[in-house]
This record gives structure tokens, C-alpha cells and sequence, in this order.
């Protein structure tokens, strides 16, 4: 997986901890000294990273204000509307909001941004790290608005571009699983079929038993 995500979220404060609670071991051993390891660069999507974030539907994106405050705010659309644009990098379409443009502004002043996504239903969570650009490009908007149903309705005004640098996969420990509307109807519609399917056959029962003499 290489130690690019090690070497982003694990300062001298951090590793201090996990010293002294004895977990260091575990993160990839100590980054700092004559024997750290050699930086191993970026981390590349597999497979596995990219359908869990092309399948998304939702995600929490960080950035950096210039004040140096973290700012994070949701993202959502059609499942679908993060696409993948070959090597490490992922895009998607940047709806209108509120006029603020602090996530944009942030991302022109300081590309590095964190983006966190989950798999509610199956608990599972992916942690993104990686250096973002807005683009203005309308080919490359017209072609993040495509998704599997058809084109995004919203309006979309931009596009956000990231260059992944590192990820981590959580445990799914704690992670509470949650359903949206969709997915509780795709899995209770085989109970409903099968209450409709007996509601017909006692009518027909009963239906019958009123012919008899």
C-alpha cells in the first residue's frame, strides 16, 4: 500500500502517543530517525478504492481555509457522480450552493484536501488524501454530469478535480449502518411480493369456498 498516508496524518504529537500506548508497531513503525523508511510516494487506487468511490452517492470533503482552519462540508448526488479520469485521479461536478464558495476558495488558496466516504449498509469507510483544482473546462463538466441514469438535474456550475496522493480503509468498528430509502424498499419488496402473492391466493381460497353449495 506504501506509507504516503502515514506520512500525512502521523506528526511528531501522534506518534509520541502511539509510543507510549505501544501502537506504533502497528502504523508502520516510527517515521522519523536514521531508520524510517524511505518515502514509498503515492499511494495508487486499486480497484477495490475506486468502485467505493464511483458507486458513491454521498461524501464529506475537508479542505484548509486561509486562516488555517479545517472546513468541511457534504457532498451528495446520483450514485455515480464521482468518475474516475484514469490514473490517480478522480473528479465530480460541483453543484450550485449557497454562494459562498468557501470550499472552492480554500481549494484555489491550498490544494490539499481530505475527503471521507462510507459504505453505510456493509460499514465500511475510506479516507482520501489529495491535492485538488476547480476547473472551468465545460467539456470536462459535461461529461461529470453524465451518470449511469442519465445526467445530473442539479445545476452545475464547475468541476473539482483531486489527485489522490493517499488513502486508508477504517474498521467498520462503531460505524452504525444506515439505510436510505431505496435500499430499505429493494430489501423488504421480496416480503412484499410474497404478502401480495398470499393475499391473492386467500382471496382466491375464499372466493372459491363461497361457490361451494
Amino acid at each position: 500500500m506504501g506509507n504516503r498516508y502515514q506520512r500525512i496524518v502521523f506528526g511528531d504529537a501522534a506518534r509520541a502517543r502511539q509510543r507510549s500506548a505501544g501502537s506504533v508497531g502497528a502504523y508502520g513503525g516510527d517515521m522519523s530517525g536514521d531508520e524510517a523508511p524511505v518515502d514509498e510516494g503515492r499511494q495508487e487506487l486499486g480497484s477495490r478504492e475506486l468502485s467505493m468511490l464511483t458507486s458513491a452517492f454521498q461524501f464529506h470533503l475537508a479542505t484548509v481555509t486561509e486562516s488555517g482552519w479545517p472546513y468541511v462540508q457534504y457532498r451528495s448526488g446520483p450514485a455515480g457522480f464521482v468518475h474516475h479520469l484514469g490514473d490517480n485521479r478522480i473528479a465530480f461536478a460541483d453543484f450550485r450552493g449557497n454562494r459562498q464558495f468557501v470550499s472552492t476558495g480554500n481549494i484555489d488558496a491550498n490544494g490539499r484536501v481530505a475527503i471521507f466516504v462510507a459504505d453505510y449498509p456493509l460499514r465500511s469507510r475510506l479516507k482520501v488524501f489529495g491535492r485538488a483544482h476547480v476547473s472551468d473546462d465545460p467539456e470536462l463538466l459535461r461529461r461529470l454530469r453524465r451518470v449511469d441514469d442519465g445526467e445530473i438535474s442539479a445545476t452545475c456550475e464547475r468541476s473539482v478535480v483531486v489527485d489522490v496522493e493517499a488513502f486508508d480503509w477504517n474498521c467498520s468498528r462503531s460505524l452504525v449502518p444506515q439505510y436510505t430509502a431505496d435500499q430499505v424498499r429493494e430489501r423488504v419488496q421480496p416480503y412484499i411480493d410474497r404478502i401480495t402473492e398470499l393475499q391473492s391466493e386467500v382471496a382466491a381460497l375464499r372466493a372459491a369456498a363461497e361457490e361451494k353449495p
